[in-house]
């Protein structure tokens, strides 16, 4: 169990903040009050990502989440989670054209749902968005690296860091969150060495997901690491189930059950009678 769990309360942003160096930072993404009910006693941090866009609604990419979405998920995670910190994303379009947009959007969320803080994707162009929330009492988690919101300027989900002018951006990215008043950041899909600089150079926490072991903390979409998720597997995703196949085989039992009227038995109706005795029904 973690050290920052909390058995009167949630975990807080000051007391992730404060795990800069210490003990990792676990973190799963939740979507529903199902799934966070099982990951919170586990978790440090439960994230209602944007991502929630491709594993549940079967999206191509994360840009048509809408503020409603995440909020309906966020209040779900909220309902079934009491101990873990819980941060949800801002969609694409709800933050990117004014600080204030941002601050509009991150309240919205907040005051609704009862989070913890918000993240949204952007380096050093964001830093003042960043400084304008976290001065206004909105706690913001940073998002550098491969940010997928960016995908169609990125042209595909493609790795950051692997030469010297993408690698200073995302250090540069990083440095600029810090200073703006990030209380922790996210790098995605990041060349393992930049990352691990990162981490020693910024006095933030990072969360890494394709990054590196040495980041204050790791983060996996949850329906990945269960094999719920099939469509495409990412290099940095390590399995730790297969629960689709599970499912799959569970609905295939049920399915030959129904068809041949062994399922429902008499232990699953009301009020059983004996074949040809009616007058119970009458």
């Amino acid at each position: 169990m973690s050290t920052t769990t909390n058995k009167k309360g949630r975990v807080t942003v000051p007391a992730l903040r404060a795990r800069k160096g210490g003990e990792p930072i676990v973190c799963l993404t939740a979507y529903t009050t199902p799934m966070a009910q099982r990951l919170d006693a586990h978790c440090d941090l439960l994230l209602v990502g944007d991502s929630v866009g491709t594993v549940v609604y079967g999206m191509d990419n994360t840009l048509a989440v809408t503020v409603d979405m995440m909020i309906n998920h966020g209040k779900a995670v909220m309902r079934g989670s009491k101990n873990a910190c819980v941060v949800i994303d801002l969609p694409f379009g709800s933050y990117q054209e004014s600080k204030e947009q941002a601050f509009r959007t991150a309240a919205r969320i907040l005051s609704e749902t009862g989070c913890a803080a918000v993240k949204f994707e952007g380096g050093a162009e964001l830093a003042d968005t960043i400084e304008f929330l976290t001065r206004r009492g909105v706690p913001v988690m940073a998002h550098i690296g491969l940010m997928p919101q960016q995908v169609n300027t990125l042209g595909g989900f493609k790795s950051q860091g692997r030469d010297d002018v993408t690698a200073s951006k995302v250090m540069a990215d990083a440095k600029a969150v810090a200073k703006a008043g990030a209380f922790s950041v996210v790098i995605e899909g990041t060349v393992e060495a930049v990352a691990r600089a990162i981490t020693a150079e910024i006095d933030i926490p990072t969360i890494g997901i394709g990054a590196s072991p040495a980041c204050d903390g790791q983060v996996l979409v949850t329906e990945d690491m269960l094999g719920l998720f099939s469509d495409f597997t990412p290099k940095f995703v390590k399995r730790y189930a297969n629960l689709g196949d599970q499912v799959a085989e569970a609905a295939a039992r049920y399915a030959a059950e129904v068809r041949n009227r062994s399922f429902p038995g008499d232990e699953h109706c009301y009020g059983m009678t004996k074949p040809g005795n009616l007058r119970a029904v009458k």
